[in-house]
């Protein structure tokens, strides 16, 4: 029998495909959105599509707003950045940084896996992630990884010892959309963009769809997502 994984799903490239390798993985994949007051609804309903195309056990939503605490672009009143250098991305934390985002999710994604009796958390963090956010970097993984072993039942009990995969992690953009393409995944299910238009296509300009046509020029590859302009 495959053993059950939680799979932090957005519906976006990186998670997608993160959710591919753990099936390809051999586990069991339980995928986990969470609705955290971002700006629009798109994510979850590509994450939505992605779930029903690639085949989970089970696809939870779960809502915690974090409009209440604000802080960043993505929670609050605050304009997404556009148009910004290729280069300039990796350097500093920008705006679009929610605080504790990622702890917060995995916190929840723990407490499902020990309901589950899961000992395995897939999460699609990647080398372009960790150059400007803190909660992607190996350390925190590490980190997390030690704390779930710690907080919990199932942890201290000695049932089993829980892992945190994030199969992305020295990749590059272009390494995720080939391994993506390799895996069989309809990479036009995904959604990446920080601030789409009201039917859901992207902007093409925000730092997250900057990263993803970057990756898809240098493979000189069409982008099959919707945009605004269709670049």
């Amino acid at each position: 029998m495959a053993k059950k994984a939680v799979v932090l799903l957005s519906g976006g490239l990186d998670s997608t495909t993160t959710l591919a390798e753990a099936r390809v993985a051999g586990f069991e994949p339980y995928a986990l959105t969470i609705l955290y007051g971002q700006r629009h609804a798109v994510e979850r309903d590509a994450a939505r599509r992605v779930a029903q195309a690639l085949g989970v056990a089970k696809h939870v939503e779960f809502s915690i707003d974090l409009r209440a605490f604000g802080g960043s672009a993505l929670t609050a009143d605050i304009e997404v950045p556009k148009d910004r250098p290729l280069e300039t991305l990796a350097h500093g934390i920008p705006i679009t940084y929610v605080p504790a985002r990622n702890t917060v999710f995995l916190s929840l994604a723990l407490g499902w896996a020990e309901t589950l009796g899961a000992f395995d958390l897939f999460l699609g963090v990647n080398c372009l992630d960790y150059s400007g956010y803190p909660d992607c970097r190996p350390e925190y993984l590490h980190a997390f990884e030690s704390l779930a072993n710690l907080a919990t039942r199932a942890g201290v009990e000695g049932a089993g010892r829980f892992r945190i995969h994030a199969p992305l992690l020295t990749l590059t953009k272009e390494q995720i959309i080939l391994r993506a393409v390799e895996l069989g995944v309809d990479l036009g299910l995904t959604h990446s963009c920080y601030d789409p238009s009201p039917d859901g296509r992207a902007c093409g300009r925000c730092d997250a769809c900057t990263l993803r046509l970057a990756a898809f020029a240098r493979l000189g590859r069409a982008d099959p997502a919707p945009y605004i302009n269709n670049p």
